[in-house]
């Protein structure tokens, strides 16, 4: 089977644990600090292939030191990178993380957010059976339009960031969709009725995470709900949704049940909440192999 193509951002992320947020000019010592690449769908690839599949992964970097170290610190991770470089800095991200998991981000896009409307334009799309990318960049829409030309299937990460404002400045891309992932805060950010909003755009499916209520796949009429397995630490969530979405991905790359597919992606995300930093936690099959898959159909 040909690889999924994964085209987006790429950044360098600092993850500080903190025993609160701190108030204006106030200085806050931490208790750990991890650096390490992520960004939405380097990390939705890094756990696609964790998972067992097969990835392209499409970024823009710029050509300061850190654009220099990801192709190195990426190798581990099995992909096949492919990155174009342009003058400028990486992208980087600053994650608070409080004791209970939760986080506070602050991000400068820099020049890897998205690649531009030349990297687009160049991509061999058919070496590639689908397409997951986000909407950070408008070479977005360019993208997905010839992914819909092609007739090849894509699937979208709806973050709240691409669509201020509005839901209908993203429905060029929504429109046909196969897969959209959407987590409570951005469905908040569409306002009433989001998963019916999602629908009459044209979306086919969509992933809804709930943090620890798991996660939904709402298909037609059908709803599937996974719930997280008990007993594993919360330490940092950084990147659990991206986890998400590459384990579910691949396994319905691998030709898994969809309900399957939802089960193991919430028990994988859930594991990458044991360790500080996105792609540190994320699992292999076999490290998940032994829990039970929760799931079960509620409308």
């Amino acid at each position: 089977m040909k690889p999924y193509l994964f085209v987006g951002d790429i950044s360098l992320d600092l993850s500080l644990s903190a025993s609160h947020i701190p108030v204006p000019d106030e200085k806050v010592h931490c208790s750990s600090a991890f650096e390490g690449i992520g960004g939405v769908v380097t990390n939705t690839a890094v756990a696609f292939v964790k998972a067992g599949g097969q990835a392209i992964l499409v970024v823009q970097v710029g050509d300061d030191p850190a654009s220099e170290a990801v192709g190195s610190q990426l190798a581990y991770a099995g992909l096949d990178f492919r990155p174009r470089h342009v003058a400028g800095g990486l992208c980087r991200v600053v994650t608070i993380l409080e004791p209970h998991g939760e986080k506070r981000l602050l991000l400068y896009p820099g020049v890897s957010i998205f690649p531009d409307e030349a990297t687009v334009a160049s991509l061999d799309l058919t070496a590639a059976s689908h397409l997951h990318t986000s909407c950070f960049g408008s070479a977005a829409y360019s993208l997905v339009q010839r992914a819909r030309d092609a007739g090849m299937t894509w699937s979208i990460d709806l973050e709240p960031a691409t669509f201020a404002g509005s839901i209908e400045v993203v429905a060029d891309v929504l429109d046909g969709a196969d897969v959209v992932f959407v987590n409570d805060r951005a469905a908040e950010a569409i306002g009433p009725n989001p998963l019916q909003c999602l629908r009459s755009l044209g979306v086919k499916s969509i992933v809804r995470t709930r943090g620890p209520l798991g996660a939904e796949l709402h298909t037609g009429d059908t709803v599937i709900a996974a719930r997280l397995p008990a007993g594993l630490p919360i330490i940092d969530t950084t990147g659990a949704g991206d986890c998400l979405a590459g384990w579910f991905l691949s396994g319905c790359a691998a030709g898994w049940s969809r309900a399957t597919a939802l089960g193991r992606a919430v028990n994988a995300a859930t594991f990458s909440c044991g360790r500080v930093g996105a792609q540190t936690g994320y699992p292999t099959l076999e490290d998940i192999q032994n829990f039970p898959i929760k799931t079960e159909e509620i409308a």
